[in-house]
C-alpha cells in the first residue's frame, strides 16, 4: 500500500500528547478574548516555527484548553453555539498570528457539521461530548492519485459487530495532533460514510510528511490505513448529508477565507512596519523616510481598502449563514449561504496573494533577507489559496446571478 519505510512513519501512539480538560466558552465575547489571548502567544514565535517546520504543539494545546475548539457546537448539546460572525473573526485572529495554527482545526469544524447534519442523535452525543471534553478531531479525507477531489479509494468493509478500513490518504490537515480521526471511505454499498477512528487503533499510522513551501507547520501529510478496525456505533452515513439542503460547504469556505483573510492582515501590518522601521526612500521620490513616499502610501491606502472589503464580505457570509441558520434550510437558503461566502473568499484570496506579494515591492530588497522571513507571508497564501479555484467562484457566483443557477453540493462552494 506504501513506499515509506518504518523509520518514516510515526506511530500515533508515539506522538499523541497529554489530553488536558478543556474549558467551555459561554459566548462569542468570550471565544473573541480566547482567540486574541492565542493569538498574542502565537504570533511570538510563528516565524521560528515556520523556518524550522516546528510544529504548534503547545499553542494547540492552548487553542483545546481554552474551549475555542468547541464554539460551534449547539447550545441543545452544552456548546455555546457562537454565530458564524464570531467564527470567522476567530479563525482569522488566530491566522493572522499564524495561518498554520488556523488551519490545523479548522477541519474540526466541518466535521462537527457533517456530525450534526448526519449522525444519530447518540452518535452526535457522544462525540460533540468528547470534543467539548477536549478531544480534537483530525482529517483523514481526500486522497492522491485519484480523478479529482471527491473520488475515493479508501474502503470500509463489514467485519463481525464492527468494520475495518483499508485505504492511503493525504492532505491530512490536523491529524497528527488529533484524538480522533475522521476517515471518509466507500462502504460495501459504494456510498460515502465517515468513520471515526480512535488514535491509537492499530493499523493506523500518521507520517509527517508534509512537504509543502508553505502552510509548513499544519503535518497536512499522509494517513496510512491497514485493517483498522472501528465500532459500528462511529460510523456516520455521511452520503446522506447531500440527501437535503445544507450548508456544510459554505460552512467550510467561510473558514478558509477567514484563514486568508489573517494572513492578509498580517502582511500588511508587516509591510507598514517594515516600511516606518527599515526601508530606505527611493531616490526620485526626495523624501527623508519610506513611509513619506507618496506611492508607498498610496499603496498601503489601496491595500486597507481591498481587505476592508474582504473583512467585510466576509462578516456579511457570517451573518447569512447565521440568517439561513435560523430557520428550516431550502435549496434557495443554503444556495443563498454558499453565493454569500463565495463572494468573501474571492475577495479574501485575491487579498491575501496581493499583500503577501506587494509587501515586499514596498518594503524593498531587504525584506527578502531570510532573517525576517518575511516570504512565508506568500508562502502561506499562495499554498492555503489552492484548497479552492477563485475561478470556479466566480463562475458559481456568476451562473447563480445570471441564470440562477444553484450551486453544487459540496465542500468546496
Amino acid at each position: 500500500m506504501s513506499s515509506l519505510t518504518d523509520a518514516q512513519v510515526q506511530s500515533d501512539l508515539d506522538i499523541a500528547p497529554l489530553l488536558l480538560p478543556a474549558q467551555v466558552l459561554h459566548n462569542d465575547a468570550q471565544a473573541l478574548q480566547a482567540a486574541h489571548e492565542l493569538a498574542a502567544v502565537a504570533r511570538q514565535q510563528a516565524a521560528r516555527r515556520d523556518r524550522q517546520r516546528k510544529l504548534p504543539w503547545a499553542e494547540i494545546e492552548q487553542f483545546t484548553r481554552s474551549g475555542l475548539g468547541s464554539i460551534a457546537i449547539p447550545r441543545e448539546y452544552g456548546g455555546p453555539q457562537v454565530s458564524f460572525v464570531t467564527l470567522a473573526e476567530v479563525f482569522a485572529i488566530i491566522s493572522a498570528a499564524d495561518p498554520a495554527l488556523g488551519q490545523i482545526p479548522q477541519n474540526q469544524f466541518g466535521v462537527i457539521n457533517l456530525i450534526l447534519g448526519s449522525g444519530t442523535e447518540r452518535q452526535k452525543k457522544q462525540l460533540l461530548q468528547s470534543v467539548l471534553d477536549g478531544w480534537r478531531i483530525g482529517n483523514a479525507g481526500p486522497e492522491r492519485g485519484t480523478k479529482h477531489t471527491l473520488e475515493l479509494k479508501a474502503r470500509i468493509t463489514a467485519d463481525g459487530d464492527g468494520y475495518v478500513i483499508n485505504g492511503q490518504k493525504f492532505y491530512s490537515t490536523g491529524a497528527l495532533f488529533a484524538h480522533w480521526v475522521a476517515v471518509k471511505a466507500l462502504n460495501d454499498d459504494g456510498k460515502q460514510v465517515l468513520a471515526f477512528v480512535r488514535r491509537g487503533t492499530p493499523g493506523l499510522r500518521i507520517v509527517d510528511d508534509w512537504s509543502g513551501f508553505g502552510q509548513r507547520t499544519t503535518a497536512s501529510g499522509t494517513i496510512l490505513l491497514n485493517n483498522v478496525r472501528v465500532e459500528a456505533e462511529l460510523v456516520l452515513d455521511n452520503w446522506r448529508i447531500n440527501e437535503s439542503p445544507n450548508t456544510q460547504g459554505a460552512v467550510s469556505q467561510l473558514i478558509q477565507a477567514a484563514i486568508d483573510a489573517g494572513i492578509a492582515r498580517a502582511a500588511i501590518d508587516d509591510a507598514i512596519e517594515f516600511v516606518r522601521e527599515r526601508s530606505r526612500p527611493w531616490v526620485d521620490a526626495q523624501v527623508e523616510r519610506a513611509s513619506d513616499d507618496l506611492y508607498v502610501i498610496a499603496d498601503i491606502g489601496k491595500l486597507k481598502i481591498e481587505l476592508h472589503a474582504a473583512e467585510a464580505l466576509l462578516r456579511k457570509a457570517g451573518q447569512v449563514l447565521d440568517q439561513v441558520s435560523a430557520a428550516p434550510l431550502t435549496a434557495e437558503s443554503a444556495a443563498r449561504a454558499s453565493i454569500a461566502v463565495a463572494h468573501a473568499k474571492i475577495l479574501t484570496t485575491e487579498i491575501s496573494l496581493l499583500a503577501s506579494e506587494k509587501l515586499f515591492e514596498l518594503a524593498g530588497s531587504r525584506a527578502t533577507l531570510e532573517e525576517f522571513n518575511l516570504d512565508r507571508h506568500w508562502r502561506n497564501a499562495r499554498v492555503h489559496t489552492l484548497h479552492d479555484p477563485v475561478r470556479w467562484k466566480y463562475h458559481a457566483v456568476g451562473a447563480y446571478h445570471l441564470n440562477g443557477t444553484l450551486p453544487a453540493r459540496h465542500s468546496w462552494i
